[in-house]
């Protein structure tokens, strides 16, 4: 009964079997767009393929996504190539690309477009990085192929318009594969020579596929990195590659860039006439005007009386001469003044003279508090002896003097009233020198003394 349970791995690897055997899941054109995807860093991509209702998981192995002309991205439309298998250890199914380009553009067109934001923004466009054109060159490479009709067109125009240049040409591959490794290689030689003024790089037109070598990274970074200006002569007109934006100078095509090489050399020979012409004719004024000074001079009163001008000129000198120890002297005196004045003023100003006047003026002033503070200290003890006498007339001490005496009952107080003490009390009676202590033997009111 159990025989007839079928184990997992042998219901995954029967439905695999049957999806390698359909010829239809092996040959798959499909369409979507990707999310989820991941650049493995073993080189493999990771992503999901999905459209508004469904989804399949993909793998792209390294093998076959290292010939992919652009980067895929999240979001991006695909048109893709491949065939349906099942990934044994978790059963699933999935797609295996072998080709994908973008869809509704070519993947060509997009690696381009790609490629020129990356460079652009670094910095690779610039145009501090540009190198000028020599004017007048004298050793000129051509890197293109020996055979197309760039090479034709490059060399008739130089040999018509500066035939005194001399040409090396550099033969490469300017189409298909190894044609970037082959301008790339020719570009260094070149710089390695040192030997060129200017180097030309270029092709006749064609498509985007044939033009493509130009378009790539070895040979932009050759192009970049090149110590010989470079321009660029690729394609016709309307042909833009990536090479022409990192070149020095863009031609619009091979006759182009011949042209913007080198200069005309009939044109040159008319110019160098034409100065030549005006440089004689301005010769001549000058030597006319030179002449014209010259006769001056010959005429003028120096070369007629010599001796005489030399006395006038002696006669000046001595002159100046007395106006110069006039004007020293009088400086001199001047300086004197100014001098014995500030001396003086130094003098007045001497520390040992501030610091005498200082003392004179602490002296003066000592003598001034000294007297200040007698006279207030006399002010004050008259003061005080007044206050004293004041208090003289009111000291009970000073009354007794004269032979008044103080009462004081047992308890220490003064007796101020006949009420305050009764008979056979005894009391204190303070007088100046001394107490007199008695006792009361009778009590009488004031009225009744009379």
């Amino acid at each position: 009964m159990k025989s007839k349970y079928l184990t997992v791995s042998a219901l995954t690897r029967y439905l695999k079997r049957k999806i390698e055997m359909d010829s239809h899941l092996q040959e798959v054109w499909l369409k979507g767009e990707i999310s989820n995807f991941n650049h493995h860093s073993r080189g493999h991509m990771y992503l999901t393929i999905k459209d508004d209702n469904s989804r399949i998981q993909a793998v792209m192995f390294a093998g076959n996504n290292r010939h992919l002309k652009f980067t895929p991205e999240d979001g991006m439309n695909v048109l893709i190539q491949g065939n349906v298998g099942v990934f044994e250890p978790y059963g699933n199914y999935q797609l295996y690309i072998k080709n994908m380009e973008p869809d509704g553009i070519g993947a060509l067109y997009l690696a381009y477009e790609q490629l020129k934001e990356k460079l652009h923004r670094a910095g690779y466009f610039d145009a501090h990085h540009k190198r000028p054109i020599p004017k007048f060159p004298q050793h000129i490479a051509i890197i293109t192929s020996p055979t197309g009709a760039a090479v034709r067109d490059i060399i008739t125009t130089i040999e018509r318009r500066y035939p005194i240049v001399q040409l090396t040409v550099i033969p490469v591959l300017v189409q298909g594969e190894g044609a970037a490794e082959s301008i790339k290689q020719a570009i260094e030689y070149a710089c390695k020579l040192g030997k060129f003024d200017t180097i030309i790089v270029g092709r006749g037109g064609g498509s985007i596929e044939d033009l493509w070598c130009f378009n790539e990274v070895q040979v932009v970074e050759a192009i970049f990195k090149s110590t010989v200006p470079i321009i660029s002569a690729i394609g016709h007109e309307t042909d833009t590659t990536i090479s022409d934006y990192v070149s020095d100078l863009r031609a619009a095509t091979p006759t182009g860039a011949a042209e913007l090489a080198v200069p005309f050399l009939m044109e040159l020979q008319d110019t160098v006439l034409h100065l030549k012409a005006r440089l004689f004719k301005l010769t001549q004024l000058s030597i006319m005007q030179k002449t014209e000074i010259l006769q001056s001079l010959r005429k003028s009163y120096a070369f007629h009386f010599p001796k005489q001008l030399l006395n006038e000129k002696e006669q000046y000198i001595d002159r100046l001469n007395e106006k110069l120890q006039t004007q020293f002297f009088t400086i001199l005196q001047k300086k004197r003044t100014s001098f014995d004045h500030q001396l003086t003023r130094l003098y007045s100003q001497h520390p040992s003279r501030k610091v005498s006047e200082a003392v004179e003026k602490v002296n003066s002033l000592k003598k001034q508090s000294k007297k200040y503070t007698i006279s207030i200290l006399n002010q004050k003890q008259e003061k005080l002896l007044h206050v004293v006498d004041k208090l003289t007339l009111v000291n009970p001490l000073h009354i007794m003097k004269r032979g008044f005496a103080l009462p004081y009952d047992k308890n220490g107080k003064i007796i101020k009233s006949i009420t305050e003490v009764s008979l056979h009390e005894e009391i204190k009676v303070k007088v100046t020198d001394g107490s007199i202590y008695c006792k009361v033997k009778e009590v009488r009111r004031a009225s009744d003394e009379r």
